[in-house]
């Protein structure tokens, strides 16, 4: 047996994932995914009234919140041919908008900024010339001499103590770290910031949903009530004061976007140029389109484009159909389930099946057995093709589209780092395409706000529409589909309804596009493949793998669940 290098857990939040990469000197000559607890959402959905499905398939991820609560109404409403008023459009819109700013800067920050910012080397920087480079970058952020200042007393404090709290673990003083001590303490100063921030940026989802995490949805729309008052005469918690407060977060969202953010993102990346040229994945890019101007009807209304990019090639989209049964399929050859039909067929998720059937080494175990199942991910693919998911595939969608500010961000980005079109196709470009997305959706937020003021304005306040809700209108069977661009990648969500309850639900995650075990013809997924050729400065501190993994934010939460119904929780994992 081959010995690997494995890396387990790999990410910062949700860490159900194993990497083993098979090494070739300080070269990385094949790694194998395995996503390493199981996922049983669709079969607790069985037999459920489908209204209430969107409640369940919330709780696969506390990260990403929302976006299993979307892509299960919308599944729901297209399963019924169920149209929701342009109101519960927006004000969906604005709530997924929301949810990109903050959680892309989340990631940045929290998860991925320390695979490139050494925490430790900021105690050597000088306060003073901190506050000069973040002037020269255009950080409008807290930046005195004294408050870095601040900041390097608190950060020392943590270190002289022996616990470096949020910071304990990371590979410091590893030698694949490039940022001199101001870059790295200007960065951990803004890391800071952005915890104090998103506190505010949830106000939306609170205002709009209730609550955050897991804001409250509604098949038909949107469960607020609106009105053009304000105050007691409201009679709600959505009145024109709190629009003000929405319009009040955009602002800050987009301040924190435009000064705080991609300042940061452009400094830090000049430091890191040659990264444009690692951690390709598989070439090609799927994205199902979201952010309708009009209905989920219109895809040509769609903020982000639907479409497929085969072979890096910009110049040809291929359409997307969620629908046709030869085109999406999930496959299970390495995964640890089993189909009726026999493990090397493909499903299309309408048929899908979820059959648990562990066959890999007893836990705790050396290394997988990769030749055999090694993963509880499943493996999706469009037209038996692997495809990434996620910011990049929506940048390069919007950019061969024509979409003319997507196109103006891109080549001022090239053009500032001085490296060429082919770096987008990397490690560094994937991280790049989420900065540069969450500009986008920031400046769009205003437009949809607009467009809500304006409907209520004119006296339209409707937010759902009930004229479906009893299961006595529906047919006997029905099917459909709910997508949506969650911030890491095309999620989709698949209902059969049968005598007005879930026959089958079958859910396919970003990560599960991005981090999914080979296919039965041995083929990797965009993770595995991005790994290949990796060169380790060190291997028993793998920074570079975790940049690489990293820059697709994986959340394998969406992808893993185990939850007996007679005895609750079945483990528990401490931290210490």
């Amino acid at each position: 047996m081959t010995q690997r290098l494995v890396v387990d857990p790999i990410t910062r939040i949700e860490g159900h994932l194993r990497i083993e990469a098979e090494m070739d000197g300080d070269t990385i000559r094949e790694a194998y995914s395995s996503g390493t607890m199981v996922r049983g959402i669709e079969l607790i959905l069985k037999g459920r009234d489908p209204r209430d499905a969107w409640a369940f398939t919330q709780r696969i991820c506390g990260v990403c919140t929302l976006v299993h609560a979307i892509a299960s109404v919308r599944a729901v409403e297209d399963a019924l041919d169920w149209e929701i008023p342009p109101n519960a459009q927006l004000i969906r819109n604005l709530m997924i908008g929301a949810q990109y700013v903050h959680d892309h800067v989340m990631h940045f920050y929290h998860l991925h900024a320390l695979d490139w910012v050494d925490v430790v080397s900021a105690l050597k920087a000088d306060p003073a010339a901190t506050a000069d480079l973040a002037r020269a970058v255009g950080s409008r952020a807290p930046g005195s001499p004294g408050h870095f200042a601040d900041v390097l007393k608190t950060l020392k404090g943590f270190v002289e103590s022996g616990q470096l709290g949020i910071f304990r673990n990371g590979y410091w003083g590893h030698p694949g770290y490039r940022l001199p001590p101001e870059a790295n303490l200007m960065a951990v100063s803004h890391y800071l910031d952005a915890l104090r921030w998103q506190r505010e940026v949830v106000k939306i989802h609170a205002l709009f949903g209730g609550k955050n995490p897991h804001p409250n949805f509604l098949v038909g729309g949107v469960p607020c009530a609106i009105s053009l008052e304000s105050g007691a005469q409201a009679g709600t918690a959505v009145d024109m004061n709190a629009l003000a407060t929405v319009r009040n977060v955009i602002r800050s969202m987009r301040e924190f976007v435009d000064h705080v953010y991609l300042p940061d993102l452009m400094a830090i990346a000049s430091f890191y140029k040659d990264w444009g040229t690692v951690g390709e994945g598989v070439g090609n890019f799927l994205c199902y389109g979201d952010l309708p101007g009009t209905t989920m009807k219109d895809p040509a209304s769609f903020f982000f484009p639907p479409g497929v990019i085969l072979n890096r090639d910009l110049s040809k989209i291929h359409p997307v159909d969620l629908r046709a049964e030869e085109e999406i399929q999930e496959f299970v050859a390495r995964s640890w389930y089993d189909y009726a039909g026999g493990k090397e067929r493909g499903l299309h998720p309408f048929a899908g099946e979820t059959k648990l059937n562990y066959t890999g080494p007893n836990p705790p175990y050396e290394q997988l057995e990769v030749e055999k199942s090694y993963s509880w991910l499943k493996t999706p693919r469009w037209r038996g093709k692997p495809v990434e998911v996620g910011p990049l595939a929506r940048v390069l969608m919007l950019f061969a589209k024509g979409h003319e500010p997507t196109q103006a961000l891109v080549q001022k980005t090239l053009s500032t780092l001085n490296i060429p079109v082919s770096s987008l196709f990397s490690t560094l470009g994937r991280t790049a395409a989420r900065g540069l997305e969450t500009k986008l959706l920031a400046d769009a937020l205003d437009g949809w706000l607009d467009q809500l003021i304006g409907n209520i304005r004119a006296g339209d306040f409707r937010t759902a529409n009930a004229a479906k809700w009893e299961p006595s209108t529906w047919p006997a069977t029905a099917k459909g589909v709910g997508f949506m661009e969650a911030p890491r990648g095309g999620l989709a969500h698949w209902i059969v309804i049968q005598k007005g309850v879930i026959a089958n639900y079958q859910a396919v995650v970003p990560s599960t596009w991005n981090a999914g075990p080979r296919d039965p013809d041995n083929v990797s997924g965009p993770y595995e493949a991005a790994l290949r050729g990796h060169k380790l400065a060190n291997p028993k501190q793998p920074l570079e793998i975790l940049r690489t993994i990293h820059s697709f934010d994986p959340c394998i939460a969406c992808a893993v669940h185990l939850v007996d119904p007679n005895d609750g929780e079945r483990i528990e994992v401490k931290i210490v």
